[in-house]
């Protein structure tokens, strides 16, 4: 249960008596759900009845009235598919005082959202329950309540964040509560958040992170479920990324399981920073300026309302949507139409009792061939709509379009052609927190394109490495026939030219506004073109763009300087300090660093080994990575316990040969070993020849026998003195493909 402090707010004004009292302040949200994403578009958090299909528990909680007497009530909702004309309704709940419920039932008109009069109530002076009682399970949802005995006069509308009827109901301070002033303000609790604020934290910046959930992780919590990618401690700082490896998931699909997201490990390593105030459940609304500069961030606690003015020197956009950005009046774009859209993607299983499901006449009417069947029990990325859409002013509709797909694809496998395969499914998990890919990007004194990334183009300030290929989603056209208007399903377009291992450098100056002048940004509304935004968007690439920002608001808050002056006056200072552990650490931005034992070690330019790591292994060890390689290999990963970073395999008859090279210092006797993993299409008589002492051996071996072992015994040669051993891999005579990963010289015992 999440406890919650209850915002009501009652006055006396002339004759009339008021009672406000907003839904998200519950004592007991009971199965409803907190829903902040569409703030700034309706004007508040609500509460929304995310029961995939059964009514959730009551949300209830206690209510003080002042004055006896007869009250209009009027409750803020809607109903949330009839912008489509689709029926009945599906989110209907009522309204229950002292456990009887209103005789209106809510959720059931209005396009928008609008006040939905209750009709007229007895209430007597004192405490009385208060309760929201779902009907459906089908989302639900309640912004306010507004008890008056002015039985006449309906109350205005309330879109307005914190607006004046809004705050007067809540009897809100005309000023908020000052916090600060910090080095840093980081706004976002995504992966770029979480990582410009640590970055920050551990050189000596105070911070204060500031999330609108409950959970920090953004896309990559346990609300949203996308696994993290792009490849991290690579390229040019391969120190850039190990901030990030401390909390990435490492799930096995996307949507991953709950548990694999570790939102608890998340939020222990942030407050294990002392240097960072995290302010959990709370919003960015607005920004105070002063010039060209931001002088604070104003935000509201999204369960009690109390307004805080969080004061900085320095700022960092990692909202996704650019919303610190804008309201500061920055450069900015956002691509007018074919943008990639919002998933929210799903889970299902299945139990050998069948399984009731409601028919959903007001979902999408869909057949099992309006939509790629969710293999695997999961409903994946592709899930996504709103690519012509506004991505912030009809944000809420993007995902509701998104929620009467996955309904409408669950009943056709429930209650339409599916059914009699599926009756036993069950839907576990349906994403109510949409995963945005695009929308607005800020400017900066470098705007990254397509062009910089295929060419190659060699910034001086070149750090983030960017290894995800240009993915760009387009509405796939086998199911965007049926719904033309805001496809449903979408398809990824992969370009070439990113190298995926060693990854493209992305440039500083795309991580700070270039007429804000103390904004950084990080994450997707960094200063990069649309097609540009394809590669770094994924969420471990934007990770490292905030440990970069971090850095740099250290020497900012260091030097007394701002972000474009680290590029033109510091750049040696910040690509020095790109050279740090992740986990080194200083009290304040002029103290001396210290690096802990426990540092991660330094990864090479292609990242840390996915395979077996060659200095862990016994003797002298050389890689495929480092063999001199002739002849048509061919490189792959498919099998397990490869060494380093992959292998190399050659087929019979192409005169292919590796050649390894191990330097001996200490003079004895060595085991030949090559490292090789089975498998039924590989040569049982590769030829192995080994060179030392002005002297050749050749050996036979078989590369097809399960042995049990990750390497195979080939002979013993004798060193006398420092020098090399050479050994070589050939496919003359071999019978099937020639595996070459890694050779091994182990001291005979």
């Amino acid at each position: 249960m999440m406890a919650m402090l209850l915002i009501v707010g009652w006055v006396t004004s002339g004759s009339a008596a008021e009672v406000f009292v907003e839904s998200e302040s519950f004592a007991d949200p009971g199965g409803w759900k907190l829903d902040t994403q569409f703030i700034q578009e309706m004007g508040s958090p609500y509460l929304l009845a995310h029961g995939l299909g059964k009514p959730v528990q009551d949300a209830t909680t206690k209510v003080e009235f002042a004055t006896a007497g007869k009250y209009r009530v009027w409750v803020r909702t809607k109903d949330w598919v009839a912008r489509w004309d689709a029926s009945p309704p599906p989110g209907q709940f009522e309204i229950h005082i002292d456990g009887k419920p209103l005789a209106e039932t809510f959720g059931t008109k209005f396009a928008t959202w609008s006040w939905h009069d209750g009709g007229v109530v007895e209430i007597s002076a004192g405490e009385h329950a208060l309760a929201l009682h779902d009907l459906t399970g089908f989302d639900g949802r309640c912004d306010c309540i507004y008890f008056t005995t002015d039985l006449d006069n309906q109350p205005p509308q309330a879109d307005s964040v914190l607006g004046p009827w809004r705050r007067d109901q809540l009897g809100l301070p005309e000023e908020p509560q000052v916090r600060g002033p910090y080095d840093l303000v980081v706004v976002g609790g995504g992966y770029a958040g979480m990582g410009a604020a640590i970055s920050a934290a551990r050189m000596g910046c105070r911070v204060a992170l500031v999330q609108d959930r409950s959970v920090l992780g953004g896309n990559g919590s346990s609300e949203v479920r996308v696994w993290a990618m792009g490849n991290i401690r690579r390229g040019k700082f391969p120190r850039i990324g190990e901030i990030i490896e401390e909390f990435a998931d490492n799930a096995t699909k996307s949507p991953g399981k709950y548990e694999e997201f570790g939102d608890d490990v998340k939020e222990k390593i942030v407050r294990a920073e002392d240097n960072i105030d995290l302010l959990l459940n709370h919003h960015a609304h607005a920004v105070k300026m002063d010039g060209n500069k931001i002088k604070s961030v104003l935000a509201f606690d999204t369960r009690t309302g109390s307004e805080v003015e969080i004061l900085g020197q320095l700022f960092s956009d990692c909202t996704g949507h650019g919303w610190i950005g804008a309201w500061a009046k920055a450069d900015l774009d956002q691509t007018p139409t074919g943008r990639m859209g919002m998933s929210n993607m799903w889970a299902w299983d299945e139990t050998p009792q069948s399984v009731d499901f409601p028919e959903t006449p007001w979902a999408l009417d869909l057949n099992m061939a309006d939509f790629p069947y969710p293999r695997d029990h999961h409903g994946q990325w592709f899930w996504e709509s709103g690519f012509d859409k506004d991505p912030l002013g009809d944000a809420e509709a993007i995902r509701d379009w998104n929620l009467r797909a996955v309904f409408g694809a669950f009943n056709a496998m429930k209650n339409r052609d599916g059914a009699d395969k599926h009756a036993g499914a069950f839907l576990t998990w349906v994403a109510f927190i949409g995963g945005p890919r695009e929308s607005r990007r800020l400017m900066g004194d470098v705007v990254l394109t397509e062009e910089d990334i295929v060419s190659k183009r060699d910034f001086p300030d070149g750090c983030v490495p960017s290894t995800w290929s240009i993915d760009l989603h387009y509405p796939k056209k086998q199911y965007a026939e049926k719904f033309p208007d805001n496809p449903f399903i979408s398809i990824a377009e992969h370009g070439k030219g990113v190298d995926r291992s060693y990854g493209y450098p992305v440039p500083y100056r795309c991580f700070y506004s270039r007429n804000v002048d103390n904004l950084f940004m990080a994450g997707r509304c960094v200063s990069v073109t649309h097609e540009a935004l394809g590669t770094v968007r994924v969420m471990k690439t934007c990770g490292m763009m905030g440990e970069v920002v971090g850095k740099a608001a250290s020497i900012c808050a260091k030097e007394g300087c701002l972000p474009r002056d680290v590029y033109e006056s510091h750049l040696d200072d910040l690509l020095e300090m790109l050279k740090l552990p992740g986990k080194a650490r200083r009290s304040t931005p002029t103290a001396p660093v210290s690096i802990p034992a426990d540092a991660l070690p330094l990864a090479g330019p292609n990242g840390p080994p996915t395979g077996l790591d060659p200095a862990k292994l016994e003797g002298i060890v050389v890689d495929d990575v480092d063999a001199k390689l002739s002849g048509p290999w061919q490189s792959g990963t498919g099998l397990p316990n490869y060494v380093g970073y992959s292998y190399q395999y050659a087929g019979p008859k192409t005169n292919a040969t590796a050649q390894f090279t191990l330097k001996v210092t200490t003079p004895g006797t060595y085991q030949v070993h090559v490292y090789s993993g089975p498998h039924e299409n590989r040569s049982t008589r590769t030829l192995v020849t080994v060179a030392a002492n002005g002297e050749t051996q050749s050996h036979r071996i078989d590369q097809r026998t399960v042995s049990g072992k990750l390497s195979i015994p080939v002979g013993t040669v004798t060193v006398g003195q420092p020098g090399d051993v050479v050994v070589t891999l050939s496919t003359d005579g071999a019978d099937g493909n020639v595996h070459a990963d890694a050779v091994a010289l182990m001291p005979t015992k």
